[in-house]
């Protein structure tokens, strides 16, 4: 059965062991992904909160309320068959990371960017050996090749559903530095998100916030959140 019924069709939504891990059911019936293939998660918390979202759908089915079922599709159906090439992208963010690249005025954004950015920095060096050097202003400048190589084999160590939230983590800040922090547990996703919008934040307390902006901060901060979760409720996926 398609895992994208038009129309709610089942009374009893449960959850049930698979080949691989656990899977939601529905009337007994295991959903599948939009490309047909089984929904099997690595862990029975995700498939709990697949099945919480399946079971609070009413008449019609919205794939947009559903969103740990969303990533768990991606993560079958998209990032498990292109695996290399994610990771590759993301590990491209090694050698341009957010954190890297400073202001040069006012001098409060630059004091204020190397207060909060340098001890995660610093962190990386001790815990993933990867040392990446700040640069003042736009331009790309290198980074240590060691150190990218490391970046690069350590998001290659991901499993599908693992790159699946790491793709959101990285994407959303601009970091893999404060994605790695997050998935080592070094930071909390909130603190990282507010790491990511340092210049942001500075900006609203210059000139005020934008409301329009700030509905779309409000749902990035929320699916910020769900990616860190969804890491961590993975478990030790192999």
């Amino acid at each position: 059965m398609s895992g994208w019924a038009a129309k709610r069709f089942w009374k009893e939504t449960t959850v049930g062991e698979a080949d691989g891990g656990f899977q939601v059911l529905l009337d007994g019936r295991a959903v599948k992904t939009p490309a047909k293939s089984p929904l099997v998660v690595p862990s029975r918390a995700l498939a709990e909160a697949m099945a919480a979202e399946w079971d609070v759908q009413e008449d019609a089915v919205d794939p947009n309320a559903m969103p740990v079922t969303r990533m768990s599709n991606s993560a079958i159906d998209k990032v498990s068959v292109q695996h290399a090439a994610v990771a590759d992208m993301l590990a491209a963010y090694g050698d341009s990371d957010l954190l890297c690249y400073r202001a040069t005025e006012p001098r409060e954004l630059v004091t204020r960017q190397a207060e909060n950015w340098d001890p995660i920095l610093d962190w990386a060096v001790d815990s993933l050996d990867v040392r990446l050097k700040p640069v003042a202003g736009v331009m790309h400048e290198a980074q240590d090749a060691h150190s990218v190589r490391k970046l690069t084999d350590l998001v290659h160590s991901f499993a599908p559903f693992q790159l699946t939230a790491f793709h959101d983590l990285v994407s959303m800040s601009g970091s893999l530095i404060l994605a790695f922090a997050v998935t080592h547990k070094h930071l909390d996703a909130g603190a990282a998100w507010e790491l990511s919008r340092l210049d942001e934040l500075w900006q609203e307390e210059l000139w005020g916030k934008d409301e329009e902006a700030q509905e779309l901060v409000e749902k990035k901060t929320k699916d910020f959140a769900l990616a860190a979760w969804f890491f961590a409720a993975i478990g030790d996926e192999t």
